[in-house]
C-alpha cells in the first residue's frame, strides 16, 4: 500500500473526519469563566497496514484571560505554577496558543485528504466545552474542528477494558503510565492518543473496519 493509499484510508476510516487528540488543563470546570492554562493536541495519521499511529505533538502554555477564575485547587491537581519564570516565558495568550495549534490541524487535515478535525478527548466533553469557549471568546471565526462531535476514550476504554479511568485504561491496553507526569496536557494527550490508537487498531485487527472495508468494495462492486 502507497502512501497516498494510506491516507486514502484515513479519509474514509471517519467519514472524511480526521481524528486530533486534544487535551486542556484548567483552571477549573466552568468554561465560560476559568482559565485555560496549558493546550495540547497530537494529530494522528495511518500507516501502510491502515493501522492507526500518532503524528506529531503541539503543546503550549497559556496565559489566563483577563477576569479568568482560577481555583487553586485545579493548581494543586495539575500541579501549574503560573509564578514559574519558565512557564511566564514561553506562555502564550489563548489567542495565539489556539492559532499555534489550529494551524498543524488544519495542515494534517489537508494532508490526510479529510473535510475537517473531530476531536479525541478523555472525557472529551470538558475539553471541547473549554475549547469552543476560548474560540468564542477570542472571536475564531476558522475553527477546524467540528464543534460538537468527539470521540470519547473513557466511554471507549469502559468498553473495550472496563476501565474508564486514563492511567488504568492505558495499562489495560499495555501503554505505560507515569502517574507523576500525568496532568500536564502534553503528557495526558500523548498517552491518549495512543489508547485511542490502540482502541481503534484492536477493532480493526478483530475483523469489525476490515469487514466494513469488504462490505463497501462489494457494494460498488
Amino acid at each position: 500500500m502507497s502512501d497516498g493509499q494510506a491516507r486514502d484510508l484515513m479519509a474514509q476510516r471517519f467519514r472524511g473526519f480526521l481524528p486530533v487528540v486534544v487535551d486542556l488543563e484548567t483552571g477549573g470546570f466552568n468554561a465560560q469563566s476559568d482559565a485555560l492554562l496549558e493546550i495540547a493536541a497530537v494529530t494522528l495519521t495511518m500507516d501502510e497496514q491502515g493501522n492507526l499511529i500518532p503524528d506529531t505533538t503541539h503543546a503550549f502554555h497559556v496565559k489566563p484571560f483577563d477576569g479568568a477564575n482560577i481555583e487553586q485547587a485545579a493548581l494543586d491537581f495539575t500541579g501549574i505554577d503560573l509564578d514559574s519564570p519558565l512557564r511566564q516565558q514561553v506562555a502564550l495568550n489563548e489567542h495565539d496558543a489556539l492559532g499555534e495549534i489550529f494551524k498543524p490541524v488544519r495542515k494534517a487535515i489537508k494532508a490526510n485528504q479529510c473535510t475537517r478535525a473531530i476531536l479525541v478527548g478523555h472525557n472529551a466533553a470538558f475539553d471541547q466545552g473549554f475549547l469552543n469557549a476560548a474560540i468564542e471568546r477570542n472571536g475564531i471565526k476558522r475553527n477546524p474542528f467540528h464543534p460538537f462531535s468527539c470521540f470519547d476514550t473513557a466511554t471507549l476504554g469502559g468498553l473495550i477494558y472496563g476501565q474508564t479511568v486514563l492511567a488504568r485504561a492505558c495499562r489495560a491496553a499495555g501503554i505505560k503510565f507515569d502517574n507523576d507526569s500525568a496532568h500536564s496536557a502534553r503528557y495526558d494527550t500523548e498517552r491518549t492518543a495512543e489508547l485511542f490508537c490502540a482502541m481503534v487498531n484492536r477493532y480493526k485487527d478483530l475483523g469489525g473496519w476490515e469487514l466494513a472495508q469488504k462490505e463497501q468494495s462489494m457494494d460498488e462492486d
